[in-house]
């Protein structure tokens, strides 16, 4: 049994060494145009962001898991949308929610 970030058992798929469920969700590209660098839902808050990250469904730019608001996991909850990435362009890290690991 595969459970996905929320503890929902997903369908799971092996991958080519079988030790781990495949993610289709890896070849996301940006659907949206990206927006401010900023966590809006932090500075309605007060509160302080050590990383944003971007949706890259929607382009919405919120904090990690790691800051106090997570914000990323938020929105993940209340849309679907599977994968985020960081926002520094040159840092090429993504992350999908439905399984729980960097893609």
């Amino acid at each position: 049994m595969t459970l996905n970030i929320d503890g929902i058992e997903v369908s799971a798929r092996g991958s080519l060494n079988g030790q781990a469920p495949r993610c289709e969700h890896g070849g996301t590209a940006a659907g949206a145009e990206q927006g401010l660098p900023q966590c809006a839902g932090c500075l309605v808050l007060g509160l302080t962001w050590t990383r944003l990250l971007v949706c890259l469904t929607c382009g919405w730019v919120a904090c990690c898991d790691d800051s106090p608001g997570t914000h990323v996991r938020e929105l993940y909850r209340e849309t679907d949308h599977p994968v985020v990435a960081a926002l520094e362009p040159q840092t090429p890290w993504r992350w999908c929610f439905v399984h729980g690991r960097t893609v």
